[in-house]
């Protein structure tokens, strides 16, 4: 709260003199980090959530605020890629104990909870198939109340850059 405060009362230098202020959004999941962002925040940006703890995001924070999701996603017809690189990124998360309770909030259990996460977990928050099945999903979040929803492509390794995967991403994405 003491941070928020100060950032709000921030004076805020851009490169053109009328330019405004951009949006305060925070990471809250939870219900008091969401009760912050409702106050004190211009939104939230929640980060592997399913479409349904979007509309419950949405819900806490009420229709003024911004909901700008991340949504993981792997371009791949072949689930075993798709699994295999969806529980390669969750596996740090599914020991971070902040993501373990908003999953456990969002009716997964202990099972879904093993490093790296269930497949139940993994299709639950990771995107996969072809582009128009990448896009539904995207549509998903956008209709459970999401402003915004940031397409975060996986691939083999962090460290690969999605070059082609945005290539062909892009077209459906755009205008989402």
């Amino acid at each position: 709260r003491e941070y928020l405060t100060a950032m709000t009362g921030a004076t805020f230098h851009a490169a053109e003199a009328d330019q405004p202020r951009p949006p305060l959004l925070i990471a809250a999941l939870g219900p008091r980090m969401l009760e912050v962002a409702r106050e004190l925040a211009d939104g939230s940006h929640p980060y592997l959530v399913t479409p349904q703890q979007t509309a419950d995001v949405r819900a806490a924070l009420g229709p003024d605020k911004l909901v700008a999701v991340e949504m993981g996603a792997v371009l791949t017809s072949d689930r075993e890629t798709a699994l295999r690189r969806a529980h390669a990124h969750l596996d740090i998360y599914t020991g971070l104990p902040n993501y373990r309770n908003n999953w456990l909030r969002g009716g997964f259990d202990d099972t879904d909870l093993v490093r790296g996460g269930s497949d139940r977990l993994a299709e639950a928050l990771i995107a996969w198939g072809d582009e128009a099945a990448i896009l539904n999903r995207v549509h998903e979040h956008l209709a459970a109340g999401a402003d915004h929803v940031c397409v975060q492509v996986l691939m083999e390794s962090p460290f690969d850059i999605p070059t082609e995967p945005w290539r062909e991403l892009a077209p459906a994405l755009v205008g989402a």
